[in-house]
């Protein structure tokens, strides 16, 4: 059985954001044992799992994340949607634009500190598109 959703999310601030409630809101009841698929529909922003614990975490990837490819990074061609947008293309490369949790007995197989992150790399960013998929 499969079953799909889509729905959106935010805006969010430019960001790291544990999304992982948000996303189980719009789910439901998980079957017994499944797969689920989470894919965003955009280029720049990304999707990933990391730690859901400590809000520091969330802070040192935006940092990190800002350093790798800075706004105004000489030689960039793209600057059409402003001077964040092939950054924040460039950096969803890094993180992905999907995640594949399994699931058992209704939950989620996370470990204790993961969680599901949406990675906004705009500053003036739009509501994200999301489309999930459960498989059981």
């Amino acid at each position: 059985m499969v079953d799909l959703y889509e729905f959106s999310l935010g805006p969010y601030p430019r960001g790291f954001h544990v999304i992982t409630d948000e996303v189980l809101s719009f789910l439901g009841h998980l079957p017994e044992t499944a797969v689920l698929h989470v894919f965003i529909r955009h280029t720049s922003a990304g999707i990933c799992i990391n730690e859901n614990y400590d809000t520091d975490v969330l802070d040192d990837f935006e940092t990190f994340f800002s350093r790798l490819v800075p706004e105004y990074f000489q030689g960039m061609k793209h600057t059409v949607e402003g001077p964040d947008d092939m950054p924040a293309h460039i950096k969803a490369v890094f993180t992905g634009c999907s995640v594949t949790i399994p699931v058992s007995n209704h939950k989620l197989c996370l470990g204790t500190w993961q969680g599901i992150y949406l990675c906004e790399f705009r500053d003036n960013a739009r509501e994200r598109h999301i489309v999930a998929t459960v498989i059981s």
